[in-house]
């Protein structure tokens, strides 16, 4: 027998085997229950399937769809793609002018895991600080948050009331600070009956709180719920924590990003003792309205770091928020309107490069919250072989959570020697898990793989760690 064919065998023979184990962890998917799970698995050295399981039926990704959010970053911006806000004076007011960029915050660039987060809004103070540089001492005007590079539509189709409250679904504004959330510390004061301590960070006062939480005898439950209007700047906070007990942080959205943010450069200017005629406002524009920056000179400016460094943030930690940004980014740059919609056009053009069917996919936004996405696994692994073969490999591969090393794997896969052999961006909603990426086995090679699980009824733990196994299973 030829030394090919011998070759071809053994190649068939360990694909095969690698089938039946992958089989017996799905056919024994306790866990999973009454849930539904799609797999796709592709050797990339070959571009042959060697697992499928469900790869063509449709399932809800979570945060899978940053992947493609990431893949048409870098194929229609490039790596070095950068972002530029500035501080203009725009007759009487002086106007902070936003261009897009997710990483006015404390968030340290390039992603570092275990990075300590920087002052909240320090690029706000920094800002500040050129603008009394430059000679300011009085402002006869407003400070206006101007967010209408993209317009004003801050959130997308079936993200839920619960998502506006929380950090994870804060509204998509041009003019982004501290990913546009706060964090309210809730501590328990010193006898049980006197009402609970609250703190903000950022310290700004932005948002009336009414606070009903009560300190309670030690032992007791903590229980603390939050509700706000939508269009309201009230918060309204009720419920108990124990005394003695360690403070609880809620992590909350910002309802207008652009008016918090003229805020905030308010509050940093009048510190520095420059007198302010005006008030705090805001500019939006809704998409039917051009597009006119402010005229005037520029007292302040700041560059973003590099594109490939806020995709990497983006992916390791699962960011929504820089995803939501970046998707308007490229329907800006690529079809002149900086709308979600333009986004996922521009998307849908990509799908078509890739040869991908129409039936394979719909997305409605470009972190993966939204409840009405759907694509299959196959498409997934069809993304996956594609941005593996392209110029820009080394920088995709940079870009995801490697198991039990950083980001949202580091506490997976981690009591396995070979962990960090996956390289793989993680999904999670109330009712779908999702991991894909790639996986150095010992036996194919580099595989590309996706697996997504829908509709179970087990605790999410529960499932994490059947992913989890069905993964391992591809580095033997």
């Amino acid at each position: 027998m030829r030394l090919a064919s011998i070759l071809l065998v053994v190649a068939n023979l360990t694909a095969t085997d690698l089938e039946h184990r992958i089989d017996v962890l799905a056919e024994s998917s306790g866990p999973v229950g009454r849930g539904f799970a799609g797999i796709h698995v592709v050797d990339l050295a070959t571009g042959k399937t060697i697992y499928r399981r469900n790869e063509d039926r449709l399932f809800l990704p979570a945060s899978n769809a940053k992947l493609f959010t990431t893949a048409l970053a870098l194929l229609r911006l490039s790596p070095e793609h950068r972002f530029t806000t500035q501080i203009v004076r725009d007759g009487n007011d002086l106007v902070l002018t936003g261009g897009g960029d997710p990483s006015l915050s404390g968030r340290v660039f390039p992603y570092r895991k275990d990075a300590p987060m920087g002052p909240s809004l320090k690029t706000i103070e920094d800002l500040a600080d050129q603008v009394v540089a430059s000679g300011v001492r009085q402002i006869e005007g407003d400070i206006a948050g101007d967010d209408r590079l993209y317009p004003w539509a801050p959130y997308a189709p079936s993200w839920t009331q619960d998502d506006a409250l929380r950090e994870f679904g804060a509204p998509v504004s041009a003019l982004s600070v501290n990913d546009n959330a706060i964090a309210l510390f809730v501590r328990p004061a010193a006898r049980p009956g006197d009402p609970a301590e609250l703190s903000l960070d950022p310290a700004l006062e932005y948002y009336a709180i009414d606070n009903r939480i009560a300190t309670v005898a030690r032992g007791s439950e903590a229980k603390i719920r939050i509700a706000r209007q939508p269009g309201s700047r009230q918060l309204l906070i009720w419920g108990s924590i124990p005394a003695g007990h360690a403070p609880i942080v809620e992590s909350l959205a910002i309802d207008d990003p652009a008016l918090y943010a003229a805020c905030a450069l308010y509050d940093a200017l009048t510190r520095r003792g420059i007198a302010i005629s005006g008030n705090p406002v805001v500019r939006h524009r809704l998409a039917t309205d051009d597009y006119e920056p402010p005229q005037g000179t520029v007292l302040a400016s700041r560059t973003s770091p590099p594109l490939v460094s806020l995709l990497q943030t983006m992916d390791k930690v699962s960011q929504n928020l820089f995803a939501e940004l970046i998707l308007r980014e490229v329907g800006r740059v690529s079809r002149h309107q900086g709308t979600r919609e333009a986004g996922l056009e521009e998307l849908d053009a990509l799908l078509a490069e890739l040869g991908a069917p129409k039936d394979e996919a719909r997305l409605e936004d470009g972190s993966g919250l939204s409840r009405n996405a759907m694509i299959t696994p196959r498409l997934m692994t069809r993304l996956l072989v594609f941005m593996h073969a392209s110029k820009f490999r080394e920088d995709w591969l940079s870009l995801l959570p490697i198991g039990g090393e950083d980001g949202t794997l580091k506490h997976r896969l981690c009591c396995m020697a070979d962990g960090k052999g996956i390289r793989a961006k993680t999904g999670s909603l109330s009712r779908a898990l999702a991991l894909s990426g790639y996986a150095d086995g010992k036996t194919h090679g580099r595989l590309a793989f996706s697996i997504i699980v829908n509709d179970f009824s087990a605790p999410q733990a529960e499932v994490r760690a059947w992913i989890d196994k069905i993964a391992t299973a591809l580095l033997e």
